[in-house]
């Protein structure tokens, strides 16, 4: 564990980029100016819980599985407060979100692309975990706003007798498309502008160049896997809208 002394520059750096950002979104009067630095705050506070407690259960599989789980429920609860807190939609969330993880898990780990390991199922599992969140939140956010902003053209496809998953056919297809967006960037930027996390994660580890980048590329495709899965089948789920929806 990293003395005091060796924390000084980073607290300072955070202490610096969190000014920076509240200093310029306050000077923007845009609402919320604090949020990036309570984030960070909390960020930081649970990355060092996790740190202490990952350093004895990383080897364990019963308490990876845990972990994993308590992941997976904290994302979901946090995507479907991003869109409006119900019961019959967080359970929306959370079946999908749970289908894509699951299903993109399984192609990983049965295919020997990367090793059936507890230390690995955590890695990738909370990777995939929390892409799906995004995507639902994308893709369930960008769906609730086009069908509010184009009722007249969703209501007249009902008026004319089409079932509401047709009536908000055209929204929800480009929603998912809106929700993908920054994954397939990612993806298709990857060693040209940026250097993702977890191939420079797996560098530090020790791994190859090679390996990591192998590593990384499996990672990827996960991501969109599970991400295209979670926001289709989100909005097959929530597609069903008779009513038309409050604004998000």
């Amino acid at each position: 564990m990293p003395n005091l002394h060796a924390l000084v520059p980073t607290l300072a750096a955070l202490a610096i980029l969190m000014a920076v950002a509240t200093a310029v979104l306050w000077g923007a009067h845009s609402p919320s100016f604090l949020a990036p630095s309570l984030a960070v705050l909390r960020g930081a506070a649970q990355l060092a819980l996790i740190s202490l407690v990952l350093g004895g259960i990383i080897t364990d599989p019963f308490w990876v599985a845990v972990a994993l789980l308590v992941m997976f429920n904290v994302a979901a609860v946090t995507a479907t407060r991003r869109l409006k807190w119900s019961w019959h939609r967080f359970a929306a969330v959370a079946a999908t979100m749970a289908v894509g993880v699951a299903v993109t898990l399984m192609v990983v780990f049965g295919t020997g692309a990367v090793a059936p390991e507890p230390r690995y199922a955590l890695a990738v599992g909370g990777i995939v975990i929390g892409n799906c969140m995004t995507v639902a939140v994308l893709a369930g956010r960008r769906f609730f706003e086009a069908v509010h902003g184009e009722w007249d053209q969703v209501e007249g496809w009902l008026a004319l007798g089409a079932a509401p998953r047709r009536a908000t056919l055209t929204q929800a297809r480009l929603s998912i498309h809106s929700a993908l967006i920054p994954s397939i960037d990612q993806t298709r930027t990857t060693g040209l502008v940026t250097l993702p996390g977890a191939f420079v994660g797996a560098i530090f580890g020790g791994a190859s160049p090679l390996e990591a980048g192998r590593f990384q590329v499996v990672v990827l495709a996960a991501i969109l896997a599970a991400g295209a899965i979670t926001a289709v089948a989100l909005l097959r789920t929530l597609g069903g809208i008779k009513v038309r929806p409050a604004g998000i």
